[in-house]
């Protein structure tokens, strides 16, 4: 089959019980492809909910599990709140759009393709000009372990300095993409955040962890001198609280929240 052969409605499964935290069994391609559009669409909604949608800004992509030179991502100039899965476009590496009749965000193309290129084990990388993301930014540094939260973050992250306009431009994606080197996330300085996963539910559940962090340290810094956790309390707080079972699991209740407003994500 080619990727344009493919059928996204293919692999529909019953959704989870809410409140659970057990895998849905995805045993065949088809499968594995359905469950992981429909938190993509769902990754959308919830990116809405919490107010990181703006104008043409911002993106979640996931690789394909069958064709992994692939991705689907959202089309440009789609409100992040009336995203389902029909509407999502599958892209080829080189830029393609293979499915989809809409345009496809070029900065979306050039940060993503890299780093789904750069990054084998990324299957999923989330973007948006999140208010607290974005102005922790401005401010050139790393997150610091202040909080239990911000200890998942704790040598997981980076920053990318050399901010050089939108990135509409390969080299601009492929230096973002070194940035980001072998961590989870990277912090693009005058920009946002962004942040990766082996799937949706990971990359999506980081992405909103980070952004609160961001608000939790601007806050406290307004406020006084924060206390630093130290290194190894930090790396064992990580240890505790970040596997990719335990960001995977965090992601769950968001899913269930956006199910029951409103289902229609599946489409």
């Amino acid at each position: 089959m080619k990727p344009g052969d493919i059928d996204r409605t293919d692999g529909k499964l019953p959704q989870k019980e809410l409140g659970s935290l057990n895998p849905i069994p995805a045993m065949s391609i088809q499968e594995q492809r359905r469950l992981q559009i429909e938190r993509l669409a769902a990754g959308f909604r919830l990116f809405a909910l919490y107010g990181f949608d703006e104008g043409l800004a911002g993106h979640i992509t996931l690789r394909d599990p069958e064709f992994p030179d692939h991705f689907w991502v959202n089309p440009l100039g789609m409100n992040f709140n009336h995203i389902s899965v029909s509407d999502l476009l599958l892209v080829k590496e080189d830029g393609t759009i293979i499915q989809g009749d809409r345009p496809i965000n070029p900065a979306a193309f050039y940060i993503h393709s890299s780093i789904h290129k750069a990054r084998p084990d990324v299957n999923s990388a989330a973007h948006a000009h999140s208010i607290h993301g974005r102005s922790f930014s401005a401010l050139g540094k790393l997150l610091d372990p202040i909080t239990q939260d911000a200890a998942l973050f704790f040598e997981e992250q980076s920053i990318y300095s050399d901010y050089g306009g939108v990135a509409f431009d390969k080299n601009e994606g492929e230096e973002i993409a070194k940035a980001l080197g072998d961590k989870k996330t990277v912090i693009l300085q005058n920009h946002g955040l962004l942040t990766t996963g082996t799937n949706v539910d990971v990359a999506v559940w980081l992405f909103i962890s980070m952004d609160k962090c961001c608000q939790s340290q601007l806050i406290t810094e307004a406020a006084g001198k924060p206390i630093i956790i130290p290194d190894e309390t930090a790396r064992h707080a990580k240890a505790q609280a970040g596997s990719e079972m335990i960001l995977w699991a965090s992601f769950q209740p968001l899913y269930d929240l956006i199910y029951k407003i409103n289902p229609n994500f599946l489409d």
